[in-house]
């Protein structure tokens, strides 16, 4: 039976269906690693696909955006709407996590409490009060109750910790990462942010375990669509003990979404490389590499962005926006007073992910 005390052994867990499983889903991530490694400027794809992974994250929660509302509040801030802001912290919870990563080559309670108090916007921290259970989204049936008392919860996230930072187990680290994952949402840690948090630590994982180079692998998209069965296996896992239907459901979250962003990052290269090929033939003057990644880092830019960015004047930038959208690699928008560009073919790209 499922003992939350107990971390299962690495040899329970690798059957030979798992075992299959993750040797294909470890052929997907390395494909995907590889071509992420191939686009020079990989914060291109931070900015891409690390938004939407926080999406999508969201949505988990009924936190509901657009793509419009994303970009378009970089551009006005003024108009971001409440769904839009949820999203936004979670994109900047995100990044905070993968910088502790890279510097310390761990990750620690105080990080994970770091990401849930930019998620949450305070600091109440690990769960002190009783009564907290999780309920059936339909009936409203209790179907689970986690740990309640805040020793235990702290015990517990201690054991946690050291099983995530521990390398010289045995776990292939795709398995790991689903057993963290159901650890730590079965800990169920915090007042709010559980969800959220937890698919965070999960994309952070891979970048520990060398898997990623960066946190760009938005593994939600793949819980929105198989919502149920995401926290039917949960339970499972919990009542039966049986941790295979679990583990595979996750390998295969992972092996689908990173051929899916394999996908998504060849049409992104490809866009960008024939956005680079038609400047330079045809505005030789204006081109610049800087220009290309800039068009590339924000979907939706204006006139001060491309100013600050590339140094130049204003009426030079303007002159730069309205070259392009004439061409038709930009869309010019008008919202209130200000205009701003919409560079066509990644929208399109980002918008059928």
């Amino acid at each position: 039976m499922y003992d939350i005390n107990q971390l299962p052994k690495s040899q329970e867990l690798e059957t030979m269906p798992v075992l299959k499983k993750t040797a294909t889903a470890h052929r997907a991530l390395a494909e995907f690693k590889g071509i992420c490694q191939s686009i020079p400027n990989q914060s291109i794809l931070i900015s891409t696909l690390a938004l939407q992974e926080a999406k999508d994250a969201s949505e988990v929660e009924n936190i509901i955006t657009t793509h419009d509302e994303l970009f378009g509040a970089n551009i006005s801030p003024e108009t971001i709407t409440v769904a839009a802001k949820e999203v936004k912290h979670y994109l900047e919870a995100l990044l905070a996590g993968f910088k502790a990563v890279k510097e310390n080559n761990f990750l620690t309670l105080n990080h994970i409490l770091q990401i849930q108090e930019i998620l949450e916007r305070n600091k109440a921290g690990f769960r002190k009060q009783l009564g907290t259970s999780l309920k059936n989204e339909r009936t409203g049936e209790i179907v689970y109750t986690p740990p309640q008392h805040y020793d235990e919860i702290i015990n517990l996230m201690g054991r946690l910790e050291k099983f995530i930072n521990n390398s010289e187990d045995d776990f292939d680290p795709l398995v790991k990462m689903a057993v963290i994952h159901h650890q730590f949402e079965s800990i169920h840690p915090f007042y709010d942010g559980n969800g959220r948090t937890g698919r965070i630590i999960n994309v952070l994982f891979l970048v520990l375990s060398d898997l990623l180079d960066i946190p760009a692998l938005y593994l939600s998209r793949y819980i929105v669509r198989n919502k149920d069965q995401y926290y039917q296996l949960l339970q499972e896992v919990r009542d039966t003990g049986n941790w295979e239907n679990w583990i595979i459901y996750m390998l295969n979250a992972i092996e689908t979404t990173a051929k899916k962003s394999t996908k998504t990052v060849n049409l992104i290269k490809q866009s960008m490389m024939k956005y680079k090929h038609i400047i330079r033939e045809e505005f030789n003057k204006i081109y610049s590499q800087d220009l290309i990644n800039h068009l590339f880092n924000y979907p939706y830019t204006k006139i001060e962005f491309i100013e600050k960015e590339l140094k130049i004047t204003r009426p030079t930038a303007t002159k730069y926006l309205e070259q392009l959208t004439e061409k038709g690699l930009l869309k010019k928008i008008k919202r209130g007073k200000n205009n701003y560009y919409i560079n066509v073919e990644l929208f399109d790209i980002l918008l059928n992910v």
